[in-house]
Parts: structure tokens; sequence; C-alpha cells
């Protein structure tokens, strides 16, 4: 059941788009695979994705969770364990509990989540004694696909970050900026939206954003080119902000876009997937190590390439501080 090819939305519906994501996959897939603690598997989707990510080279699944659920979850949908390794948990929050432990330990470079929520895996990875934090606030991308775009999109913050500050949004363009340079993006372009193009005090987006051009100005944000304030379309189209005489290297070819609120971001993100066909994978930063995050409603495809983009960020950070 597990050898079927990965497919994008695109290719199912006979668009001839081909998905960066399969590159990405592929770049992940040439290095070693990653002990992975897989939170809580206890559903179809994420044992599917856990094991096709593992059948494809990008991990290796440690299962956290109750072993007799697992197993079911296995048995019912005709899955082979092999030889994974289970770590038997009562419940998710134990789960998430002992796959922080298990980062601590050494035997996890990364977490995959599985059927549990968002909040309940985010509980342990930030406790201020027992979690994963770091310097860094910690920031959720969405990876998006979009086959009306010529690149892929990374967006943040959709899923974690409620209201930032300025501060906070300072370690949210630098989270994605050093996703970016994983996966191969040298420079990228970082467009910081708000509804309008202009600074006005009446909308403090636009304060954020030209404060945060200038951060970068100084040094505070480093290894990418930013602007902002910017609406949507100047994001996104040359011609848009050409008509508005914006002149700038990120308009119209953004490789990030950086969101004002969780609302703004996890609206969009799910309008690109549900309205536009976009091909999506989520990933939090800024913590000890990557965990791949995605909705429970997710795909397999989904699950793999956020496994990918993990392994890569790891990967990255590792020969980035060796």
């Amino acid at each position: 059941m597990m050898n079927k090819e990965l497919r994008t939305p695109a290719s199912a519906t006979g668009n001839a788009h081909a998905s960066p994501f399969d590159a990405l996959v592929n770049a992940a897939a040439a290095l070693d695979p990653l002990p992975f603690a897989v939170v809580h598997p206890c559903d179809a989707l994420s044992l599917q994705g856990a094991l096709e990510a593992a059948r494809l080279g990008l991990i290796k699944p440690i299962l956290v969770g109750p072993r007799a659920k697992i197993r079911l979850a296995a048995e019912s949908n005709g899955l082979e364990l092999d030889d994974c390794r289970i770590e038997d948990v009562p419940h998710s929050h134990a789960a998430a509990a002992r796959a922080v432990a298990l980062v601590h330990a050494g035997k996890a470079g990364a977490l995959l989540k599985g059927a549990l929520h968002t909040d309940e895996l985010m509980g342990a990875v930030l406790d201020r004694e027992l979690g994963l934090r770091t310097e860094r606030r910690a920031s959720h991308v969405f990876a998006l696909d979009v086959s009306t775009y010529p690149k892929p999109l990374l967006l943040t913050d959709g899923a974690i970050n409620i209201t930032p500050d300025l501060l906070d949004k300072r370690d949210i363009v630098q989270n994605a900026i050093d996703l970016a340079h994983a996966v191969g993006i040298e420079m990228p372009k970082v467009a910081i939206l708000s509804a309008v193009e202009t600074v006005n005090p009446a909308i403090a987006s636009t304060i954020d954003a030209a404060a945060l051009c200038k951060m970068r100005d100084r040094g505070q944000i480093t290894g990418a080119e930013l602007e902002g304030p910017l609406a949507f379309d100047n994001a996104v189209s040359v011609a848009a902000a050409a008509i508005k005489g914006i002149h700038s290297p990120v308009v119209g070819r953004a490789d990030i876009m950086v969101v004002p609120d969780l609302m703004t971001g996890n609206m969009l993100a799910k309008q690109m997937i549900y309205f536009a066909g976009a091909a999506s994978a989520g990933i939090v930063l800024g913590t000890r190590v990557p965990i791949a995050l995605t909705s429970r409603s997710d795909g397999i495809r989904a699950r793999v390439v956020s496994c990918a983009l993990a392994r890569l960020l790891a990967h990255h950070q590792t020969t980035a501080n060796p």
C-alpha cells in the first residue's frame, strides 16, 4: 500500500505543472535519514505519512503513543510497521512529552505531528523547563506550491503566533529566511504584508513592516531582501506594483510572505489551498529541532513534504553550526 508514487494535486487533475516539492523531497532523500519522533500516530494518515517518509529515505520513525492504538491503526489499514520502534505511552499528552524527551536524550533529531491537536504538541515543545525553546521565538511556515505562481511560497506565521509584536516578527522573519536558505534560496525576497503599501499610523502592521525593513538595513535581520509594507497584489504581481509606482527587487517576486497576524496567515494559506488548489506543507522553526507540523486533515503528501523540509533544515543547521 505504501508503494504509491507521490502525486501533486496538479498532476492528479491533468495539469502539467511540475511541483517544486518533488525537488525538495529528492534533496532530502539524498541525505541520511534522520530519527523523527512521530507524536501520537494513532490514525491511518499519521502512520501512512510517517511510513511513506521512511520508505523514501527521509526519516527513521520512532512511533510515540499508545502501542495498542498504533498497532490497531496499522492493522486496520493494512500497514506494515516492520522494524519501527514504538515508545509506548498512555495518551497523546504523554506522547508529546516523551517525544520532547527523546530530543533531549539525543535519540530524535526532529518531530512529526500525528493525530493530536497542535496546541497539545506545542505545549510540550514550549514548556519553559522541559521543552525545546531557544533564544528565538518559535514560528510556523506554510510552504505552498501554487500552480499559477512560478516558484514556491513560504507564508508565515499562520499557526502559532496570534498577534506577534515587532520583536516577535523579527524572529518570525529570520526563521523563515533560515528555512529558505536550507532549501537552496540564497537570497530570499521577503514581502511584509499589510492592507496597503504606504506607512499609515492607523494601521499598525504598516509601521511594523517599515521597522522590519530598517532592522534589515541595520543587520538585525540578515540573509534576505525585505520590502514592506506591501499589499498582497504588490507582493505577487509585477504589473500591479508598477501601476502603483512601487519599484523593488521583491515586488511581484516574493519567496516569503510575512503576514500581520495568525488569522490573516491562516485564512490566506487555506484560501490558496482550497480555492487555488495549492499543495502545502508545514514546519515549526525556532525550536531546538525542526517540527513537521500539518493539519490533522492533511494527506500523505503534505506530511512527506513537511518531513523533507524538516530534514533539510536539520541538515542546514548542522552544517551552518557544526
